[in-house]
């Protein structure tokens, strides 16, 4: 029984890669858009199907007030990540900004022990070393400034996810409910882009639109989905395979924006791929 949930939770994990990866499709396919634009139609698909779901299911705020801040965390840091993410998905090749948005899983790493107080051992530090140096791979810094200011952007994105990860875990130890938190982010993202919108709304098309809301439902159907993921089996045994969001953004880099990663971004990917893994055996070891 533990064996089937354990491929549940792969199953369920690989479908929120490939929903997260349709997701940075449909931005880039948005066309010219300010990426906080971008950021608030993608949260109000994912606000619209968070509220019926947790009506539907009579989902509540646990209130307890100390968890207010932690939403709130949670919220701001997730919001940096979105439009971070987004920034690079429009200037990166889409496997690029994909993958170093994937850099959330070290910096959880390092949040945890931040914030959580979670030791970390000497071989994770060095995993974690490892993976930045295969970021440096895509960024491929110079001895200006940086080859790619997007890529940096790119990598702040990951950032912010990593810590919104970091605070999605203590407000689940604090009893707060996903679908929940979900709402809760969705509605702070929404809240802080709105204002951007009523003084600096660039006029869309339908199609533009059609594939923000789009954008929208793949980011809630990837929420939901890891939250599933990780409901059937625990992080140690099925985090790797989150890392199977960059095949599919670079098969949908290459098929439908003719997009080819050059020979360096493709040694980054090895590396922190090859870190990741390295990171799921050693956590395995020592569970």
């Amino acid at each position: 029984m533990q064996e089937k949930r354990k491929y549940i939770g792969i199953f369920y994990i690989i479908v929120s890669a490939f929903f997260f990866a349709l997701m940075a499709m449909f931005v880039r396919l948005s066309g010219d858009l300010p990426s906080v634009q971008k950021s608030f139609f993608r949260n109000l698909s994912s606000l619209i199907l968070a509220t019926v779901i947790i009506k539907k299911e009579g989902v509540k705020f646990s209130g307890k007030r100390e968890n207010l801040k932690y939403l709130f965390f949670r919220s701001a840091a997730g919001t940096v990540g979105i439009l971070s993410n987004f920034y690079a998905v429009d200037h990166l090749v889409l496997a690029d900004a994909s993958m170093l948005n994937k850099m959330s899983p070290f910096f959880a790493i390092i949040f945890s022990y931040l914030i959580l107080k979670e030791k970390i051992r000497v071989p994770q530090a060095m995993i974690v070393t490892g993976a930045f140096l295969g970021s440096l791979l895509i960024i491929k810094p110079t001895a200006a400034i940086f080859h790619s200011p997007a890529a940096l952007v790119g990598l702040l994105g990951g950032l912010g996810a990593g810590v919104a990860y970091t605070y999605v875990r203590v407000l689940g130890q604090r009893g707060e409910k996903g679908p929940f938190v979900v709402f809760a982010f969705s509605a702070f993202s929404c809240a802080v882009t709105l204002p951007y919108l009523l003084f600096s709304y660039h006029p869309m098309s339908r199609m533009q639109l059609f594939y923000l809301l789009l954008a929208g439902l793949s980011a809630a159907g990837g929420q939901f989905s890891i939250t599933a993921a990780y409901f059937h089996a625990p992080a140690k045994e099925i985090s790797v395979y989150d890392y199977s969001q960059i095949i599919f953004s670079a098969m949908l880099g290459f098929f439908v924006f003719g997009q080819i990663p050059d020979l360096l971004s493709w040694i980054g990917y090895v590396v922190i791929c090859s870190m990741a893994v390295l990171m799921f055996l050693y956590n395995r070891k020592h569970a």
